[in-house]
């Protein structure tokens, strides 16, 4: 996965460190923060200082992943990821393209003189690394921390922690290894992840069977009331207003997956999903087969991601936003009629 003269680089930079930041995105999912945990306690193994930066409040049913006491967030604990960031010797920069992606941290990262090195595989990253390591058609960077680590680590540092870690960020991203994940290599990847004994099955439940009551309800709500269907697009999206969040005493994480319900109605193959913030309506985008919702974000929305899975950000109203995703389908009917 490493280029030979990459790994050399690498391998030093790593040898030198004393104190390593790992840094990944805001809104962060299971892969990021997955990898990230991963990354830092194969480092720690090695006798780094490695922290986890993360740039808001992770998901509930994160919480539990080993390694999570490494992790500090920055709206929280400002201070504190602060001199993490400006004590790193080195810094990894995992599973987003663009600085922006990390908000408020962003500007630290750029002050910061320790080597930095990209480990993502975002379509288009930016050039802000001394080090880019992008691999766009792997499903997971949880995929490529494992790869990182097995080239670039001398003996054995995979146990059933980092693995446990690296398997949550495989699963997360791949829907259960629903999409993003149609090569042999994610299962041999999976399958030697397996044995170091991971409980897979205890694994899944904890990811996917740990929601609250009112997140269970509220995705009812989606599924009943705000469900809107476009046949003739192969086309459904959902809307959420902070009204409607607010009555379901929304969490953060509770619409993670959201955007995946209408594909269990037969012949959709595009998915949004449009949640009001505070400045803004977030637009997350999934698509089954060749349709780009990467397009669709980059052109429209201001944001980006992968071919099957993209988001950004609208800064209508709903009512204008939702109108206008509506008015875009007939110059897409090319692409999304039926094969």
């Amino acid at each position: 996965m490493v280029e030979e003269g990459v790994a050399r680089t690498v391998k030093g930079w790593i040898e030198s460190a004393k104190k390593v930041a790992v840094l990944t995105h805001t809104n962060p999912d299971g892969d990021a923060i997955g990898s990230s945990l991963a990354l830092a306690l194969a480092l720690g193994k090695k006798g780094i200082d490695a922290q986890v930066v993360i740039p808001d409040g992770l998901p509930d049913f994160l919480r539990w992943l080993p390694g999570i006491e490494r992790s500090t967030t920055f709206a929280y604990k400002r201070d504190r990821a602060i001199e993490i960031i400006e004590g790193a010797d080195l810094i990894f920069c995992l599973d987003f393209n663009d600085p922006k992606r990390v908000n408020g941290i962003e500007e630290f990262l750029h002050k910061s003189s320790a080597k930095k090195i990209l480990i993502d595989h975002h379509q288009e990253p930016l050039q802000f690394t001394d080090v880019a390591i992008s691999e766009t058609g792997r499903g997971s960077v949880g995929e490529m921390i494992y790869l990182f680590v097995k080239e670039i680590f001398e003996g054995e540092v995979i146990d059933k922690d980092i693995a446990t870690c690296l398997y949550v960020a495989i699963m997360t991203d791949t829907g259960n290894f629903s999409y993003a994940s149609s090569y042999p290599e994610i299962f041999h990847i999976v399958g030697d992840l397996m044995n170091y004994d991971i409980e897979k099955d205890r694994i899944y439940s904890s990811v996917y069977d740990a929601f609250s009551e009112d997140r269970m309800r509220l995705q009812g709500y989606c599924m009943q009331e705000k469900m809107v269907v476009l046949p003739q697009y192969h086309t459904a999206y959902i809307s959420l207003t902070d009204a409607e969040l607010k009555k379901f005493n929304h969490r953060k994480g509770d619409t993670e997956g959201f955007v995946n319900i209408p594909f269990s109605v037969k012949g959709i193959k595009f998915t949004a999903l449009f949640v009001e913030k505070k400045d803004r309506i977030k637009a997350s985008f999934r698509s089954r087969g060749k349709f780009p919702v990467n397009l669709v974000a980059s052109e429209h929305y201001h944001g980006g991601g992968h071919i099957n899975a993209a988001g950004g950000d609208s800064f209508l109203t709903m009512k204008e936003t939702l109108a206008g995703f509506e008015s875009l389908l007939p110059g897409y009917s090319n692409l999304l009629s039926d094969d």
